[in-house]
């Protein structure tokens, strides 16, 4: 009967040295890699059949888990454990629930205009949390795609990652690195460009959401460039009392596309 090896106890470990580097854009760029942290991410990346190629647990999140364990034993190409201290080291939260896996990243693939339902081009939406929220919401209403624009938050960093819980692995994205010309593509093909804007006249309960749609969402602070917004067909605004000045755009997306998911419905 073989004997498990001890958890891997020392920062200085030349795999725990590799995955503290994922931290980091730099090299999770140059290694086509991304750190998947938490249990409901791993089971999602699991249940999509993701590849995995290294995940760490501590002893005691492998006592909680035995049969995902088991699933990972054979869907990764190395699954180790690790003491609490180097799963503290490994992760990006100050408390992590006790595993975390390193996975390929996505290929910078185009993805399919939309062709029945809603798409969302995103503009320099910087921060990850925001960026990984309108992934959740997308994939929940059914949208059909994601463009994102270069200048964005890193589709994979891990608070985007996790901000998503697990719409990530489902949901059509890319990062484009020419918004205006998704925008061109789109309305030479018949279908509408919709910018969001305070100042527009048009509320965006006002628009036929059953016909294929893409709308065009700005930066939290600057929202959208001139030149995305002269693109659109039309600008549409969500109503709001005079004592907000504006929306989070996690939530401006969140809205549009339930809305268009409603009248789908």
């Amino acid at each position: 009967m073989s004997v498990s090896p001890p958890p891997i106890a020392s920062l200085q470990n030349a795999l725990v040295k590799k995955i503290r580097k994922l931290h980091h854009t730099k090299y999770r760029h140059q290694e086509q890699l991304c750190l998947l942290e938490g249990t409901h991410l791993v089971a999602e990346a699991i249940a999509a059949s993701y590849p995995l190629v290294t995940v760490c647990c501590t002893p005691s999140w492998q006592a909680r888990y035995p049969q995902m364990w088991e699933q990972i034993d054979r869907q990764a190409h190395r699954a180790t454990i690790v003491t609490d201290s180097v799963m503290n080291a490994l992760a990006t939260t100050i408390q992590p629930d006790g595993v975390v896996a390193v996975a390929p990243s996505k290929p910078a693939t185009p993805i399919p205009l939309p062709q029945s339902g809603l798409g969302l081009a995103l503009e320099t939406v910087r921060d990850p949390g925001n960026l990984g929220t309108i992934m959740r919401s997308a994939a929940a209403a059914g949208v059909e795609g994601l463009w994102v624009s270069a200048d964005s938050a890193d589709l994979d960093h891990p608070k985007v990652l996790r901000a998503s819980a697990g719409a990530w692995f489902r949901l059509p994205l890319t990062v484009s690195p020419d918004l205006p010309e998704v925008a061109r593509q789109c309305r030479q093909q018949g279908i509408p460009v919709f910018a969001t804007s305070a100042q527009a006249d048009t509320t965006y309960w006002e628009i036929d959401w059953c016909r294929p749609s893409l709308v065009l969402l700005g930066n939290e602070g600057a929202g959208l460039s001139p030149e995305l917004a002269n693109l659109a067909d039309r600008s549409i605004r969500i109503p709001m009392t005079n004592e907000t000045e504006s929306l989070n755009v996690a939530l401006s997306a969140a809205l549009i596309a339930y809305e268009a998911y409603r009248q789908r419905g």
